[in-house]
């Protein structure tokens, strides 16, 4: 930023804290839906069935997984790179559907090895590589990716909040540090055709998106909405794209 551009505008400090209360509260019933100490399990999604193991991210209590798997414009012949993959759905498809080159990476050990179980069941482990990494940190400096994505953990958390359970890495973000991460380091990780997406929905704090999406001088599109239910509540989820302040594309 030149010294004579306008100041990026405030995050705002935390939303209304009634609102957050009754987030937090959400959040934390999608914790105990999704972090059961259950026996592995198989569900079945996509047309196919899929190893589920205790303590990861369930597809089955949401419909994040199906809509962005189904949205999502995967680079046939090319490479692909999803963030907090959870059982590896997401990854694995993009494989399936002629990714040459994927990578599935998940801050939590029970999901990289949940994922890694997919990928050897559906036969792409010639394909797919499973990395447990925070965001882009277990990735080789020059490593870029046609399309990279990560269904985020979008309910907001104070800076005070304390990961007690791996899967909460999946629901909660403290002060929405992850979310600034993407958004400045994400484009980075592109090649020079490559597109960056954020799976969102409306239990994360849009607000605060966009003040970070503004402090790190990149555009949120949306690509896709729909509202459906998650669990007792109904929730509408999006698939937004990130770009450079300048990039002009609207396909």
């Amino acid at each position: 930023m030149s010294a004579r551009s306008a100041p990026a505008p405030a995050v705002p400090a935390s939303p209304s804290a009634v609102a957050a209360a009754a987030l937090l509260d959400v959040g934390r019933r999608l914790v105990e839906r999704h972090g059961g100490e259950r026996e592995p399990e198989e569900f079945e999604m996509l047309g196919s069935r899929w190893d589920l193991l205790p303590r990861v991210f369930s597809p089955v209590h949401t419909d994040s997984t199906e809509l962005f798997t189904q949205w999502l414009p995967f680079p046939v012949g090319g490479s692909f790179l999803e963030v907090g993959c959870g059982a590896g759905v997401t990854a694995v498809t993009a494989a399936m559907a002629g990714c040459e080159r994927v990578t599935a990476s998940d801050i939590s050990s029970d999901a990289v090895v949940n994922a890694g179980l997919n990928v050897a069941r559906h036969g792409v482990a010639g394909r797919v590589r499973v990395l447990r990494s925070d965001l882009f940190d277990a990735l080789e400096p020059g490593e870029r990716f046609d399309v990279v994505f990560w269904n985020s953990n979008v309910v907001w958390a104070p800076k005070d909040f304390v990961y007690s359970r791996q899967v909460q890495y999946a629901i909660f973000d403290r002060d929405y540090a992850a979310h600034q991460r993407y958004l400045c380091q994400g484009l980075a990780r592109l090649t020079n055709a490559g597109r960056l997406f954020l799976g969102f929905n409306s239990l994360g704090d849009a607000g605060r998106l966009d003040s970070l999406a503004a402090q790190a001088s990149v555009r949120v599109i949306e690509r896709r909405r729909e509202t459906r239910r998650a669990g007792d509540v109904a929730v509408t989820f999006r698939l937004l794209e990130i770009t450079g302040m300048h990039d002009r594309r609207t396909v």
